[in-house]
């Protein structure tokens, strides 16, 4: 578990991010971007992988 983009974005395989206590995104190393994985920390996209 990291708040440091470059860290999350350097290690990580798939990435979970959560807004105001709920999950608003599940994305894999290929789909994430600072844009993206920002914009579901503040709540703007909710893209949840139903799998």
């Amino acid at each position: 578990m990291s708040s440091e983009m470059p860290e999350v974005l350097g290690m990580s395989d798939r990435i979970i991010v959560m807004h105001e206590g709920h999950l608003s995104g599940e994305f894999t190393r290929e789909q994430a971007t600072q844009e993206v994985l920002m914009a579901a920390a503040v709540g703007k996209l909710n893209r949840v992988n139903q799998e």
